[in-house]
């Protein structure tokens, strides 16, 4: 962890202060109380689960603004709110009920103006003063003790597990009604700031085509927000009718440049700490490792693993460990970490160079191959796991754990992170020719990546002078 990160702090005026923190970078309206121990323990998690705290000067002061005129215009201007931006690309946004707002830096990518980054913001907020995370944590409570009485009282399990049924779908219903409850008074707050009204069901939408986009690359994850934030086209259309209130498409400020201008240079995907993911390939300059999965194989980056699938029923597991001393690999493989291994199948061999050992097992119906290999002080572990064993399945393993090499010295310094990059549109660009400079996707991904992340459409089409986001290093 870095030390010395700054933050943003909000005066009475709304400018912002650039100050100096030693622990988490965040965005300040006012000076909230200190939470009790429950709620700094849930802070540190979620900034722990999501990668850290992402510092950047000039996101931060963009946000502060927009926190300022909201926190201004709310239904209660005198609550206290602190907002940190979270260091992932996952698309995602929450509170707390002591205030704390959290939004992520794959959220500020996605938006295109600062009217929908307070579209967002206003929504938390609206959590926040409706009490919905009390309220929701009573009605929790209230279906747990409800479940256990049932359990106790009912001897039919088919009557008790559709009473269970019943009242989970109340607490899902209840969570329903508190999101289009916070999606008026977002809104309401939104036109009251002087923001675009309309911004909120413009980056539902947005959500609603970067989450098909993600869906048709075979599964890929990454749009936590609409797991607890469904973007369905009743919700949209929920959220128009309530910006029309105020008036019709085009009244309040979007800021458009000055936001983009703002996120000129943002980090974008994977952080350098975890390695990077380049179409089918994995990179770590810092580990000085890569390898490369067979095409229709999408790869994931977590803190934890990478990960892989196919789309079909095939799984791919990739880490680093030591290796206990002394110990060679094949000893490693039959160590007992591996269930169901296959005593006869384990092999050692060399990968490019380096000592390497490989073994298959059979477990709970999974059919799983395993690879290990030492480069520096580490052991890599690949692990294929399938419940339709074939050719194709052991050729991927084949062709994936063949793959793992060092990088070299050049490669190591030519790789460097993905970066959001603004650029102005000329006569003499389309949609094919800037979306060619899109960096760290597959080629067919760049076009309707590019269109997503800057809300193209044929109802908005790219123009001349108009400034767009570019995914580069």
């Amino acid at each position: 962890m870095a030390a010395g990160l700054s933050a943003c702090v909000l005066t009475p005026t709304g400018e912002p202060i650039i100050t100096s923190s030693s622990s988490v970078s965040a965005v300040t309206a006012g000076a909230p109380p200190a939470p009790p121990s429950s709620e700094t323990r849930e802070h540190e998690r979620l900034i722990e689960a999501y990668g850290g705290v992402y510092s950047d000067p000039n996101v931060e002061r963009s946000v502060a603004r927009v926190v300022g005129r909201l926190v201004a215009a709310s239904d209660d201007p005198s609550r206290s709110y602190r907002i940190t931006i979270l260091n992932s690309p996952a698309i995602n946004a929450f509170a707390l009920p002591t205030g704390h707002l959290y939004i992520t830096r794959g959220l500020l990518a996605l938006a295109n103006d600062r009217s929908e980054v307070a579209a967002v913001i206003s929504h938390e907020m609206a959590h926040v003063t409706a009490q919905h995370a009390v309220a929701r944590q009573r009605r929790a409570q209230a279906i747990a003790v409800a479940n256990r009485v049932v359990s106790n009282m009912v001897s039919n399990t088919e009557a008790a597990e559709q009473a269970r049924e019943t009242t989970q779908l109340s607490l899902a219903r209840f969570s329903q009604d508190q999101e289009l409850e916070a999606d008026t008074v977002g809104v309401r707050t939104l036109a009251a700031a002087g923001f675009d009204p309309f911004a909120a069901s413009r980056f539902l939408e947005s959500m609603s085509r970067y989450a098909a986009l993600q869906s048709a690359s075979s599964g890929r994850e990454g749009l936590d927000f609409l797991s607890s934030h469904p973007s369905t086209p009743s919700r949209i259309e929920m959220a128009k009718r309530s910006a029309r209130q105020f008036g019709a498409p085009g009244i309040g400020q979007q800021e458009r440049e000055a936001y983009l201008k703002s996120l000129d240079g943002m980090l974008y995907g994977d952080d350098p700490r975890e390695g990077y993911v380049r179409g089918q390939q994995y990179l770590h300059a810092g580990l000085g490792i890569g390898f490369t999965v067979p095409d229709g194989f999408v790869l994931k980056n977590t803190p934890e693993a990478v990960l892989a699938t196919d789309g079909d029923r095939t799984a791919l597991r990739f880490d680093g460990v030591a290796l206990p001393e002394g110990m060679s690999l094949s000893d490693y493989l039959r160590s007992g970490w591996v269930k169901g291994l296959i005593e006869e199948s384990v092999r050692e061999e060399t990968v490019n160079g380096l000592s390497a050992a490989s073994a298959s097992a059979i477990a709970e119906g999974w059919s799983f191959r395993v690879g290990v290999v030492s480069a520096g002080t580490r052991v890599y572990r690949f692990i294929f796991a399938t419940s339709r064993p074939s050719g194709r399945f052991d050729s991927a393993f084949e062709e994936t754990f063949k793959s793992f090499s060092q990088l070299s010295r050049t490669e190591r310094a030519n790789l460097k992170p993905l970066r959001i990059r603004i650029v102005t549109v000329k006569p003499t660009d389309t949609l094919e020719s800037l979306s060619t400079q899109m960096q760290g996707v597959t080629r067919t991904e760049r076009a309707p990546l590019f269109s997503v992340l800057n809300g193209i459409t044929e109802s908005a089409p790219l123009a001349p002078g108009q400034q767009v986001k570019i995914v580069a290093d």
